[in-house]
């Protein structure tokens, strides 16, 4: 936490000690926010504003939705930075197997005639959706789990 964005980016690259937070680009990501915030609900082009107005035209979203708030008011600090690690919320994990859908022992080898798919596969088995698979894109990986591993049995 910090009264300014300058002392803010300090103690954020002191933080994670390699410099790499930014001050102009956060300084000038702040300060075009807060001026689309000027501009009123009628122009605002940011799908984070338009979100916010969208839903305080409800009363009972309205009491639960912040007003607009600019994020260089002082009146509104101190400012406070969240680091935030991104992970996925399914665990993902299952039964190890490659794109054969063949299920591996622990040396990464396929054990003969024992294949899996869908959740016990940890949808989609194999890294058939990446590393950041998303939550959504799973039933595909299941179903063409399914099918490989069907024909490769």
């Amino acid at each position: 936490m910090a009264d300014t964005l300058p002392e803010l980016a300090a103690k954020m690259n002191a933080l994670v000690g390699d410099g790499s937070v930014d001050l102009a680009a956060i300084t000038e990501a702040a300060t075009r926010y807060d001026e689309r915030i000027d501009l009123g609900p009628r122009f605002h082009n940011d799908d984070q504003l338009r979100r916010i107005e969208f839903a305080r035209r409800w009363m009972g979203d309205r009491l639960r939705t912040c007003k607009f708030q600019k994020i260089l008011d002082p009146k509104a600090g101190p400012l406070m930075a969240i680091r935030e690690f991104i992970i996925s919320r399914k665990s993902m994990g299952g039964l190890q197997t490659d794109l054969s859908c063949r299920v591996l022992d622990a040396a990464g080898q396929p054990i003969p005639g024992l294949y899996a798919a869908g959740e016990s596969a940890g949808f989609g088995g194999g890294g058939m959706n990446g590393k950041r698979g998303l939550e959504g894109t799973f039933l595909g990986g299941c179903l063409l789990g399914g099918r490989i591993a069907g024909r490769e049995a």
